[in-house]
């Protein structure tokens, strides 16, 4: 089973996001979690643009990149673009996914909240793309296994 690791800066918005919508996704195919090198807490907005879809992550929580294991991690996806991303120690497969920070955004909360969508919505994008590789075991005999 692999095990996937969102990194951003605050674990509150991108990486929070990123987390619960793997978790929707792969379900039980997958290992997942997300982190920061300054955790902060999950934003209500994160909540709102997930619930928006039927995702619930009211119980998940912001921890700390240095408390994650390297050796129980297999593929790590940063999500940060204006700022420094967190580092991951160790060899694993790595991914960048830029992504804006929504929780830093200004303007009303319809306006904040709107930005949180399009960062779910990409994040749901580029998961499908993730899922084709995460899918499990492939037939040795299908084309896509001499890839």
């Amino acid at each position: 089973m692999t095990s996937l690791l969102f990194l951003c800066v605050a674990n509150a918005a991108r990486s929070q996001m990123a987390e619960g919508l793997t978790r929707a996704r792969f379900g039980d195919r997958a290992r997942v979690a997300s982190a920061g090198s300054s955790p902060t807490a999950v934003s209500p907005l994160a909540v709102a643009a997930l619930d928006e879809i039927g995702i619930d992550i009211r119980g998940q929580r912001s921890t700390s990149v240095d408390d994650v294991d390297p050796a129980s991690v297999d593929v790590v996806v940063t999500l940060c673009a204006e700022e420094v991303c967190p580092v991951f120690p160790g060899r694993v497969r790595r991914l960048h996914w830029p992504m804006p920070d929504p929780a830093g955004a200004a303007g009303s909360d319809a306006e904040r909240l709107e930005r949180f969508r399009s960062v779910r919505d990409e994040i749901g994008r580029r998961l499908g793309d993730l899922d084709a590789e995460v899918a499990g075991p492939r037939d040795l005999e299908s084309p896509a296994a001499l890839r």
